[in-house]
């Protein structure tokens, strides 16, 4: 069995926008979402400008009950179940009822980390012998499945219910994992996505190796700049992005919204060999993961139109064009669009795949391509293989028909998806 898959939903939870239509216009605008912080700053991070979703009380009251939100420490589990249950209702679904679950309805949804903040609670706790007074939630907060085991709950998930974790493609492999299983026949349904906790315990480390940058204290909103002369590191960010994948024929036969089709994709790892190692890519490894995505995906390199990159405001972004324009075998004015969605948000860590994958569709649907900022400096090295111009700097309407989304993490691991624009027949 080989089905067709679609994108039937949306959800996101982003420093720059919370739901679909804030996110939208955020990213149309150029909106960032960065600002500063004072808690970074009063615990003397070099970097204190970040990336975190504004979600209000109001909203999170439609995801969980009071005694739920009291309990609730753990920020990855909020944005990821408000994300994931945006896109099952704007794909158009209800929620199982009590008496049974949806059988054919599951999910794959990452996270890198999961309840830091309960951790440290239970540390001190634990110390002051106080274990009794964690709570009934310390295991389900803090387990890396608790997200996953929180919307299989709310919604009444009866396929798959698992979460994965693989750095910054974790977001990436939750959407080609749950591809897999409804094109192989195993489920109609699978909410798809990523979410990534917050604050200053998860983004101490980032500070720490160097990789963080120190320059735009002052100016939050001109921090992240990928593909910049002046790019001086990450800007640490949260949130959560959720896609509802669905066959194609269950689609048709609900009358669903279709956003895109999923044509493929490849994940692989690098190995840490041949210049990769724990926290650099292994650019063999970068440029066959995009070869093979496209062989899956069976289209050809000189038919990609944009590509969403991973481009996260360091060094390595010039290298990241180069793998691009090796595996695609196109440079110059040949090159796809490119954007960069952190120059936005921020680096949202293992959440970044999913809130890309969500801009990604938002734009092959609806024909733009949302501009990159920061980058009015763009760097030599990559001037020296793509022409400026495939790089917009104002919003662009054009119409798109397939995009190649990649992502690539600590460990040297690489995702990359195609999706193609759906023409109703």
């Amino acid at each position: 069995m080989s089905n067709r898959v679609v994108i039937t939903g949306l959800g996101v939870v982003a420093p720059n926008g919370v739901g679909i239509p804030a996110f939208r216009d955020a990213i149309k605008n150029g909106v960032s979402g960065i600002r500063h912080d004072e808690q970074l700053e009063a615990l003397k991070f070099s970097c204190q400008i970040m990336g975190i979703p504004e979600v209000s009380d109001a909203l999170k009251l439609t995801c969980f009950d009071e005694l739920e939100l009291k309990q609730l420490s753990s920020t990855g589990i909020v944005y990821g179940v408000i994300a994931g249950m945006q896109a099952w209702a704007d794909a158009g679904l209800s929620v199982a009822p009590e008496e049974a679950p949806d059988w054919d309805s599951g999910t794959v949804f990452g996270t890198g980390s999961s309840g830091v903040d309960k951790f440290r609670e239970a540390i001190y706790k634990v110390d002051e012998l106080q274990v009794r007074r964690l709570g009934s939630t310390a295991v389900t907060q803090t387990m890396a499945s608790g997200i996953s085991a929180f919307l299989g709950g709310k919604l009444g998930l009866g396929n798959q219910v698992t979460t994965n974790s693989s750095a910054c493609t974790t977001g990436a492999e939750s959407v080609l994992m749950a591809y897999e299983r409804i094109k192989n026949g195993h489920a109609k349904r699978m909410l798809a996505g990523s979410t990534s906790d917050s604050g200053p315990y998860i983004w101490g480390g980032f500070d720490a190796m160097k990789v963080s940058t120190f320059k735009h204290n002052d100016n939050p909103a001109a921090g992240s700049r990928p593909m910049s002369a002046s790019a001086s590191g990450i800007v640490p960010g949260s949130g959560a992005g959720a896609l509802l994948l669905e066959s194609l024929e269950s689609a048709l036969q609900r009358k669903a919204t279709i956003y895109a089709e999923v044509l493929g994709g490849n994940i692989n790892s690098g190995g840490q060999r041949n210049g990769g190692s724990m926290t650099a890519p292994n650019s063999a490894a970068v440029q066959r993961c995009i070869k093979d995505a496209l062989e899956q995906a069976g289209v050809s390199a000189s038919g990609i139109d944009h590509i969403n990159g991973h481009l996260t405001a360091t060094g390595k972004d010039a290298e990241e064009i180069r793998n691009w324009s090796a595996a695609l075998n196109r440079s110059g004015a040949d090159f796809p669009y490119i954007n960069a969605l952190k120059s936005l948000v921020g680096h949202c860590l293992s959440a970044s795949g999913s809130i890309e994958l969500v801009a990604a569709v938002l734009q092959l649907q609806e024909g733009f391509l949302f501009p990159n900022i920061n980058c009015e400096d763009l760097h030599p090295e990559i001037l020296a293989v793509i022409d400026s111009e495939r790089i917009p700097q104002q919003l662009l309407y054009k119409d798109i028909n397939l995009v190649a989304k990649a992502s690539f993490g600590f460990g040297d691991v690489n995702a990359c998806i195609i999706l193609k624009k759906y023409r109703h027949q």
